[in-house]
């Protein structure tokens, strides 16, 4: 929980809510705090996660105190250093089970333009977008210019590659925007992305996933702010889901369909929520989130209650997968 991304509150409210809903009599729960500049504790005491006996990872207090085995981790970190697929890739390392996507799907999804690759590989539409680097950015930025109105036009949103919450995303009325978007995305990453704006509805998708993912219903979200910012996303009464959205079904339907699909060509695990927009008769897929936010009354969180999963039998469920393919990936010659 926490960690060194701008998303750290947000993580810490996912994770006590987790810690929460686990069933005390079935879990022993070792929360793990991630501070802002990277440390890591439990109990206030500095911990790391190693590799222990028998190829499977411990819990080691830098201390001197006794190391304790994991049986499983469950990440509640958004954004950077936690949900693209570096803790996860720690965890491969010291044989520690956890739950949700592996390694390449946390990284693919967490970055957005490597995500739109996939997406345009598997047929699955996305808006209209460009990329641009900081690097680019510097060099040529009347080449960045034209990029982005040949590719993307205008009205249009600038973010950050990879980051998550709408930290660092500016809307692009026009060309004369462009600029000072640019500049703040750059500021919080090194690539960004230019997306067409959508004129429509936005709604989302979960996926549970197992041998047989569970897709929910659809979701719709509606806002009376300009935009999805941050503030609307997490401030009290500024967000209204309903599910399931007042959708023809042929959209609805189809929502379902392309998030079971985009799941399955980055290779998810565990739990994603896959946004979309809705234009016209037109389904569009925006972004895929390995590690959505999960309180009780999260996006997430409530897509599932009404799919006929509840909160604590959907952290338990969690739980359970992430020991399944524990089990499932040993079995394999590496």
């Amino acid at each position: 929980m926490g960690g060194r991304s701008s998303e750290h509150e947000v993580s810490l409210a996912s994770a006590r809510a987790v810690v929460a809903a686990l069933d005390p009599a079935r879990y022993e729960v070792v929360p793990v705090t991630i501070a802002p500049d990277g440390s890591w504790s439990a109990e206030g005491a500095p911990v790391a996660v190693v590799p222990g006996p028998g190829g499977r990872g411990i819990l080691l207090p830098l201390d001197g105190g006794e190391p304790a085995p994991l049986d499983v981790a469950f990440p509640v970190l958004h954004g950077p250093f936690g949900e693209d697929g570096t803790v996860q890739g720690l965890l491969e390392t010291a044989g520690v089970p956890y739950v949700g996507a592996g390694v390449a799907a946390s990284a693919v999804a967490m970055d957005k333009a490597f995500f739109k690759v996939f997406l345009r590989d598997a047929g699955i539409p996305t808006p209209e977008h460009a990329v641009a680097t900081a690097a680019e950015w510097a060099a040529d930025p009347g080449a960045v210019r034209r990029r982005v109105a040949e590719r993307a036009g205008y009205p249009a949103f600038c973010k950050p590659a990879r980051l998550g919450s709408s930290v660092g995303i500016s809307p692009v009325a026009g060309p004369e925007e462009l600029d000072a978007a640019l500049d703040l995305a750059f500021r919080h990453d090194s690539k960004a992305l230019v997306e067409r704006a959508v004129r429509g509805r936005e709604v989302e998708v979960g996926v549970l996933g197992g041998d047989r993912p569970l897709v929910s219903p659809v979701g719709e979200i509606a806002y009376d702010s300009e935009w999805y910012d941050y503030e609307t996303k997490y401030a009290p009464g500024r967000m209204r889901l309903t599910v399931p959205a007042d959708l023809p079904p042929g959209a609805a339907e189809r929502a379902r369909e392309l998030a079971l699909r985009a799941f399955a060509a980055v290779d998810c695990a565990g739990l994603a929520r896959v946004d979309f927009f809705v234009e016209g008769d037109e389904v569009l897929l925006s972004e895929l989130n390995t590690i959505p936010g999960f309180t009780p009354t999260s996006v997430y969180a409530a897509l599932m209650e009404a799919a006929g999963v509840p909160y604590p039998a959907l952290v338990d469920r969690l739980v359970e997968l992430a020991l399944e393919r524990d089990a499932e990936a040993r079995r394999y010659l590496r």
